[in-house]
């Protein structure tokens, strides 16, 4: 089991109070190396600028990468550009890609991406959301235009809907886009009527949804249908704020609820995908909930 990581990514910082704050990857790191002696942690490589047009416009590179900055700059009212932001979206994006190269070579199969900023609000042109670069996006649209796969699953558990990857992969029939997510939240997109060319599959749930709620929506609906793709890699959103404790919503699951739908991923990846994972840090804003649901997540994929 392999973890690509970066110092570079604690040093993406919003400032004080944001929800997004480096000591999210502190608290994933940590608790992964107290939990887990064994892993294979590796540094991220930078993304190239070539991996990232394929999921984003020349004028959103420039944004993020060229402009010369002395302190924080707002982006909208949740989305900050810092000075060690650049380096931070480069080493998370890059990861993904690193991560795809691994599995689809052979050299493990399961991958987690512990890296910030998230990525699944980012759009084709705009930063937003938390986001800068899609990372998810970058690593899926790497593993069909740089090695060729036509089926490629992005499961997204995060608790907001991830418009951005539904957005740049809604006319692509090689990509299947799937999420539960909590609604009404921001972003406000994600019904079960947006459905891109057959591509993409929505599963909102109410507030107070709780465990049983949770998977019974994944037994009875998006299993199935992940399943029946038949997908050559999964590739998963892991977004850990549907918990209990987190601050920005209330959907009230549990740590091994993390675990179960992890388990149930791998097990489609074990019949379709040679068991190749890569899973990316998404949100996740209680830390000991952070610690808690990764913990949970990295041992399902390790099973």
């Amino acid at each position: 089991m392999r973890i690509y990581t970066h110092p570079a990514c604690t040093r993406h910082d919003p400032g004080p109070g944001h929800a997004e704050r480096p000591l999210r990857l502190v608290a994933v790191t940590e608790a992964l190396r107290e939990a887990f002696p064994g892993l294979d942690w590796r540094e991220a490589p930078a993304a190239s600028r070539g991996q990232l047009l394929r999921a984003h416009t020349d004028e959103l590179l420039a944004l993020v990468l060229d402009t010369a900055l002395d302190g924080p700059m707002h982006l909208d009212p949740d989305t900050v550009l810092a000075p060690g932001s650049a380096e931070a979206a480069l080493r998370a994006a890059g990861a993904g890609v690193a991560a795809v190269d691994a599995v689809l070579k052979g050299e493990t199969q399961r991958v987690f991406c512990a890296v910030r900023p998230p990525g699944h609000h980012a759009t084709f042109e705009v930063a937003m959301g938390f986001c800068l670069f899609n990372n998810i996006a970058v690593a899926a649209a790497h593993a069909c235009e740089k090695h060729g796969l036509s089926r490629v699953a992005v499961i997204d558990f995060d608790v907001h809907h991830g418009n951005g990857t539904q957005a740049i992969f809604d006319s692509d029939p090689r990509v299947m886009y799937v999420s539960s997510h909590q609604m009404p939240l921001y972003p406000d997109t994600g019904s079960v009527h947006e459905r891109g060319v057959g591509n993409i599959v929505n599963a909102p749930l109410a507030p107070g949804t709780g465990s049983d709620g949770f998977r019974r929506v994944w037994r009875e609906r998006l299993l199935p249908t992940i399943d029946s793709f038949r997908p050559q890699l999964v590739l998963i959103s892991a977004g850990f704020d549907a918990h209990k404790r987190d601050p920005l919503a209330q959907v009230e699951l549990e740590g091994e609820d993390f675990a179960w739908i992890t388990r149930e991923l791998v097990t489609i990846a074990d019949r379709h995908a040679l068991g190749r994972v890569v899973s990316m840090l998404e949100g996740g804003y209680d830390l000991a909930a952070l610690r808690e649901s990764a913990v949970a997540h990295v041992g399902a994929l390790m099973a």
